[in-house]
């Protein structure tokens, strides 16, 4: 009796906080759910609580329900406490990159008990949040039959829209993939430009924390690795403090600036860090090396995989393979060219000469044309 006694004087004290207050009258016709959150929640997790109600979106405290947040808050310390770099996590990084429920406008889903379940297998033997990342991101769409695609039906899709459809752009997956992270106790967030530098389209990919941020596609792994991807050179020249080209962040924390959502222009939602200057060619000699990016197209325009060589005189200096259309639409094979050479970029249907100059795209014709 007496532990309940103090858990409601302390539950009421913390309803009588100014930013709580905030939040409730925020709520309106939902605030009863709001106040049962609050007062219900088991006392280990009320730290928790009371940082994700003076935190969540507007719209989220006008229609979440107690048990929703409750449900959340428990899962969410569950597997951090589970997980063997959990201790080693800091609380303002749990509350910021693996409590909340989501990252930003996707629709308000309860993944984490079904996500554990399915994904912890995964990483049970892992000692690392680094390498559990990585293993996710090997495994977890093929799992749930989700592939890349500019077909799916929406940009910003939840995790269950994605796993339904059977595809996701690459907003859908990184959601996807954060949110699968969270589940088991790693610190994820989701990151992205408006536009690349060179005006080629926009981006959204993860961060995940150990001991420091590190980025991956989501999927697309890299290896063993992460803080490695194909865009590497276009966010090495985003610009900070540009909110057109520059790379944010998503945070749940109060922030001066928002994160740029290219789904729904304008919206100023949720907060965003910048963190264009982690992503910076800082190597003087890259400057002068120009991307030079290859396409394979069919006679519908699709990209093709195909062997392409790239000859300087009469020495082949790199090979590769270019992607096809189940990789991002900026995803594509891309050499780093001394400026101011002439190269020859060779498939078995196709040759062309290209003067290094600035970077292009290079198009490539691949199967049977005609003249």
């Amino acid at each position: 009796m007496v532990k309940k006694y103090i858990i409601i004087i302390f539950s009421l004290n913390l309803l009588s906080g100014t930013d709580i207050e905030k939040a409730l009258s925020i709520a309106g016709n939902n605030k009863i759910e709001i106040q049962q959150a609050i007062t219900n929640v088991p006392s280990e997790y009320y730290a928790g609580m009371e940082w994700l109600i003076t935190h969540m979106p507007d719209n989220d405290l006008k229609t979440l329900s107690s048990q929703f947040l409750i449900n959340n808050c428990r899962l969410a310390y569950e597997a951090l406490e589970s997980s063997p770099w959990g201790s080693k996590v800091p609380e303002e990084i749990f509350f910021d990159a693996i409590l909340p429920y989501a990252s930003l406008n996707e629709n308000r889903e309860e993944w984490r008990e079904d996500f554990r379940k399915n994904f912890f297998p995964i990483v049970n033997d892992v000692k690392t949040s680094y390498k559990a990342a990585i293993l996710l991101n090997h495994q977890i769409f093929d799992k749930v039959g989700v592939k890349y695609s500019t077909d799916r039906p929406k940009a910003d899709q939840s995790p269950y829209e994605s796993i339904n459809a059977g595809m996701a752009s690459c907003t859908g997956l990184s959601i996807l993939l954060i949110d699968a992270c969270r589940s088991v106790g790693i610190p994820a967030r989701f990151v992205g430009t408006p536009l690349w530098y060179n005006d080629s389209g926009n981006h959204s990919w993860v961060e995940i924390w150990d001991n420091g941020w590190h980025f991956t596609g989501a999927a697309e792994p890299t290896g063993e690795k992460l803080d490695v991807a194909w865009f590497e050179e276009l966010a090495g020249n985003a610009k900070k403090g540009d909110m057109k080209y520059g790379i944010f962040a998503v945070t749940w924390n109060s922030s001066e600036i928002y994160f740029p959502m290219n789904w729904l222009p304008g919206i100023k939602t949720y907060g965003a860090v910048d963190v264009t200057n982690r992503y910076a060619i800082t190597d003087e000699d890259v400057a002068e090396l120009i991307p030079i990016r290859i396409r394979s197209l069919d006679l519908s325009g699709l990209r093709k995989s195909e062997k392409i060589t790239v000859i300087e005189g009469d020495n082949s200096i790199f090979e590769g393979i270019t992607k096809n259309e189940t990789c991002d639409a900026n995803d594509n094979l891309t050499f780093m060219i001394p400026k101011g050479k002439t190269i020859t970029v060779k498939s078995m249907d196709d040759v062309q000469v290209v003067d290094v100059i600035k970077e292009e795209i290079i198009d490539l014709r691949t199967g049977q044309f005609d003249n």
